[in-house]
């Protein structure tokens, strides 16, 4: 029995067949994750990419640059125009200046913002598909542990004896039940609730 089982093993390691089987879904699995990166891309829309590139572009040292040099030649018009003989648009204390940055800051959080909640969304999902193939591998895994102890117990040159730790890893793992009791608060780190104070007694 054991020798027909390590021949069937050694027979289907070494099968061409089985080593192609294995890349093809490999690929397969490649593809099936770019097709679910490009379908969120275009799920985006038009705009959210012209926002996510002009975000893009604006996070580049090259724009610090050149918003210290439109300030600083604002700011230098403005003070040596006259000098020049140009009025100055925007005399001192630059309100037209000030206004612009207030409206740039504004525009700069907004598209900030809507960059990172499309990458929040893109986390999430890529965080469901780690799960997902967390669980997968840690079903395989016990399984494959299971299979290498049945075996170890058929095996005629090889004493049979108890692994608990062998035995609890091959049990099936909860992972809510794993991860639930890992997010409760603790007693003593929840915040305590004041006693009520006394009503103060009339003489």
């Amino acid at each position: 029995m054991t020798k027909r089982r390590r021949a069937q093993f050694t027979d289907a390691t070494q099968d061409p067949a089985h080593a192609e089987r294995a890349a093809s879904r490999v690929a397969e699995n490649i593809e099936k994750l770019a097709a679910v990166h490009a379908s969120g891309e275009e799920r985006g829309g038009s705009h959210q990419r012209a926002v996510e590139r002009l975000t893009h572009h604006l996070g580049r040292p090259a724009s610090l640059y050149v918003i210290v040099l439109i300030v600083l030649g604002w700011v230098t018009l403005n003070l040596t125009g006259h000098r020049l003989g140009l009025s100055p648009f925007d005399p001192p204390p630059f309100y037209w200046l000030q206004g612009l940055v207030s409206l740039s800051a504004l525009l700069t959080t907004t598209m900030v913002l809507t960059t990172q909640n499309r990458q929040s969304r893109h986390a999430k999902q890529r965080a469901m598909f780690d799960l997902e193939i967390n669980l997968l591998a840690e079903r395989k895994a016990t399984k494959i542990i299971a299979l290498l102890e049945e075996l170890r117990r058929d095996l005629p040159n090889v004493a049979n004896r108890v692994d608990p730790v062998a035995d609890a890893m091959s049990a099936s793992v909860d992972p809510v039940g794993a991860v639930s009791p890992a997010l409760e608060v603790p007693p003593e780190a929840q915040p305590s609730t004041p006693p009520p104070a006394e009503a103060p007694q009339h003489r």
